[in-house]
């Protein structure tokens, strides 16, 4: 189930503008059984070519793979039967030496889907949590995003090696839509040397199904409870020297929180065109609308009271468990109403658009070189509470590699070496959200002009040192620039038109390297066992440099990077075709933790950054994948976590004007938002033959422990058991038309469990005497009730 990707020799990766070229020198055996065949174009005669220019050894190479090559390698020679083609085929696979995971479709194409958090769950090492919308899901690698309120930081995102992850180290869910991806690779670890700035988790990498594995037209629709409905189509085809996918989908529901209805429309076309033998051009477009209300979060108490947020339509009277924003009469200053989200009208309304392009070029059967280019626009209007986050978010990402398979010394060998540019400029207002419904505006409260930019380099090497023995060495060097300037209209909160505005200038550059080193053994072909030290690191974003601890608007802009160093070591066994197992184990240092404390009651901002000096994360992630009976299948992932302060004093300020300021050890805390155990298990069996052949069911666990939600470790977030039981079906329609028809049913927490989905970090407040509390500030967004879906696909020829 969990299908790692490997060959040796292929080629490496490089973020932010470096795209992916995953390549690969593990899991020999298991690729074997798990890559798809790879179809090479046949090239133009050889007499065609010019004598100079290319070598005739070279044109009896391409000679040799004019027709599908399917990836055979063996446990002697991890690169027998690899083809250049099938080589450069597989530049946007996972790297070799991570610590990876690869979820293929056929893990969830038989069952809703529609977040990735339905499908990120198959991987150890991940965990999500419900962010502020209906595919707004925050995922953590390691526990790396577990404290980020909203989106998702400290890991890199790409599709197809075209990044998604903006230059401010942002990402959000929203464009993703499951049903357009034929895998997932799961990236788990520090690994900035490849993907350069955020990766200090580690990476994703979704990649669309290849226009010939769809070879027509996909018609679905799923739908259930809570009003939700699902339309999806999918396109594609390989004609001569050009292939794509397109796939559009049109989602709607009511949402089972009160205020969360939602309407959202992604469109996911690649195109790719062998223009020569040599040359090969690719075209990425993404587009994402989303149209949702948003409910408010709750505290652990309302939570409890009201999970569901029922009748939470008037703040007078105010419904048992109703959460409230107060907002400004006259939407800039003086007396305040509050009210619930539905009287609000909270919610969002964004726009992300992305589009790129790539040139890869071959100069022989061993070098290649790439450029490439995207454009990605996120546009938002946010009304999320008290103020409305709206602006426009531009950025340009270009990249140029170059890979060189071939020998070292007599030894195989790959060498990557690449360069990216990439910049974010944006101008964003913060405006009051005022009384009347319907997200009614007030004044301007602020206004963010920002620049990121990020430039560097990307080097890698991976050599086989023995038929047994294979060496990874990378590192990356990079620039980070940010200037902003945020000015402050004090004059629309008093009104008073003479006060001048607060402007707040920043322009802080940070210079950082990571190298890794990795190492791979293959003892046999049941054994390959990994051993990997590497450095991440992330800088600060722009939004971090203008609140100081006080929660007044000033500079802050002694931030530094967080950087932490990573052990891994792991073995993968492999002893048959039906049994598959993972175990890696993972220690992890971190030096200046970017951190997010609660500024004292009454500040402006509720929150400031903070670099925690030194802390420790450690785990164990397994993975299995055992076939112990035909038609049956056990699959399971297992992540323990844990993560604790080692080096960190908190400031807290007393409640009141002139309060005292209380320090307090944090060293030996738990870490907040990091659940210590997790666990996805599914027992599932396929009827394969008889009349009911196609006829398939299984039964899935999801274990997730409860963590603390707070520095001061004074309250906990609560753990919870869910069951999901899922009945399909799936046949062959041979007719000039159809091709398929798949069916299922799903019940999603058959035994009706409340618990929650998500669970932000809440501050500590500390009194006049000292001592510690909690603050009251929403943090909990509740999970589904039970849910009933069903759905079906036709395909056609």
């Amino acid at each position: 189930m969990f299908r790692y990707r490997a060959l040796a020799g292929v080629s490496a990766l490089a973020l932010c503008g470096v795209s992916l070229a995953f390549s690969s020198a593990t899991q020999a055996q298991t690729a074997s059984q798990s890559l798809p065949a790879v179809t090479v174009d046949a090239p133009r005669p050889a007499a065609a070519r010019p004598a100079a220019r290319k070598p005739a050894a070279r044109s009896a190479a391409r000679t040799q793979v004019r027709q599908p090559v399917p990836i055979t390698p063996t446990a002697s020679s991890l690169t027998a039967g690899i083809t250049p083609s099938v080589a450069r085929a597989l530049l946007y696979q996972a790297p070799a030496g991570q610590t990876q995971t690869t979820i293929d479709r056929s893990q969830f194409d038989n069952r809703p889907a529609f977040s990735v958090a339905d499908v990120l769950r198959e991987s150890p090492g991940i965990s999500v949590k419900q962010g502020n919308g209906p595919r707004d899901i925050g995922i953590s690698i390691r526990g790396s995003n577990a404290r980020n309120g909203f989106g998702i930081r400290n890991l890199v995102i790409f599709e197809d090696g075209f990044p998604v992850t903006q230059p401010d180290g942002l990402s959000r869910s929203d464009l993703i839509d499951p049903k357009a991806y034929s895998a997932i690779d799961v990236i788990r670890g520090p690994s900035s040397a490849l993907f350069g700035n955020y990766a200090t988790g580690g990476a994703l990498n979704f990649r669309t199904r290849p226009g010939r594995t769809i070879d027509g037209v996909e018609y679905g629709v799923e739908g259930g409870s809570f009003g939700y409905l699902n339309n999806y189509l999918a396109a594609g085809k390989k004609v001569g020297n050009f292939e794509y996918s397109l796939f559009t989908s049109d989602a709607r529901g009511d949402g089972f929180i009160g205020n969360s209805w939602f309407n959202t429309q992604t469109v996911n076309f690649l195109g790719t065109l062998h223009a020569t033998p040599d040359d090969r051009f690719t075209v990425k477009f993404i587009n994402n609308n989303l149209d949702t209300r948003l409910p408010l979060r709750q505290t652990l108490t309302q939570y409890y009271q009201n999970p569901y947020q029922q009748g939470c339509t008037t703040a007078t009277p105010l419904t048992l468990g109703c959460p409230t924003v107060a907002l400004f009469n006259n939407g800039f200053n003086g007396p305040t109403t509050l009210q619930t989200a539905t009287q609000a009208g909270l919610g969002r309304d964004d726009r992300r658009t992305i589009v790129g392009g790539r040139w890869e070029h071959d100069f022989d059967n061993t070098t290649t070189w790439r450029n490439q280019f995207v454009f990605d626009d996120r546009n938002i209007s946010q009304p999320t509470g008290s103020t409305s986050a709206i602006g426009d978010f531009p950025s340009y990402n270009y990249m140029s590699d170059i890979t060189k398979r071939g020998e070292i010394f007599g030894l195989e060998s790959s060498t990557y070496f690449g360069a990216f540019y990439n910049t974010l400029t944006a101008s964003s207002d913060s405006r009051f959200v005022m009384p009347g419904g319907n997200a009614t505006l007030g004044r301007l409260q602020s206004n963010t002009w920002s620049e990121t930019t990020n430039y560097g380099v990307r080097a890698r090497e991976e050599l086989k040192l023995t038929p047994q023995l294979t060496a990874v060495a990378g590192i990356g060097w990079e620039t980070t620039t940010l200037k902003g300037l945020n000015t402050i209209y004090k004059n629309q909160t008093t009104g008073t038109e003479n006060v001048p505005p607060l402007a707040i200038n920043a322009d802080k550059q940070f210079r950082n390297t990571a190298p890794e080193l990795a190492l791979l053994y293959r003892l046999n072909s049941e054994w390959l066992f990994r051993a990997r030290a590497a450095t991440g690191y992330g800088t600060p974003q722009i939004g971090n440099l203008f609140v100081v601890s006080t929660g007044e608007n000033g500079n802050n802009t002694n931030l530094k990077t967080q950087k932490n160093l990573g052990y891994d070591l792991g073995f993968d066994w492999t002893p048959n075709n039906t049994l598959k197992f993972s175990a890696t184990g993972f220690y992890e240092f971190f030096k200046d933790e970017l951190v997010t404390q609660a500024t004292p009651a009454g500040a402006p901002n509720t929150s400031y950054s903070f670099n925690a000096p030194r802390s420790e994360h450690r785990g164990v992630e397994l993975a299995a994948d055992w076939k112990f009976y035909p038609g049956w299948r056990f699959t399971a992932a297992y992540t323990y976590l844990d993560q604790y302060y080692t080096e960190y004093t908190e400031d807290i300020r007393s409640q009141g004007a002139g309060g005292t300021v209380f320090s307090f050890n944090r060293a030996g805390n738990k870490i907040p938002g990091i659940s210590p155990h997790e666990l996805t298990a599914r027992l599932g069996y396929e009827q394969m033959w008889g009349p009911l052949a196609g006829l398939g069911a299984f039964v899935e666990v999801q274990w997730k422990d409860s963590f603390y939600m707070d520095n001061a470790n004074l309250q906990k977030a609560p753990g919870y058991e869910l069951v999901n039981l899922n009945v399909h079906y799936k046949t062959d329609l041979i007719s000039d038309y159809f091709k398929s028809l798949n069916l299922f049913v799903e019940v999603r927490n058959v035994f009706d469990r409340t618990y929650v989905a998500s669970a932000n970090n809440i501050g500590n407040t500390v009194t006049a005497g000292g001592l510690q509390g909690l603050s009251t500030t929403g943090s909990i967004y509740a999970g589904s009730p039970r849910a009933f879906i069903a759905g079906m696909k036709l395909a056609f020829k």
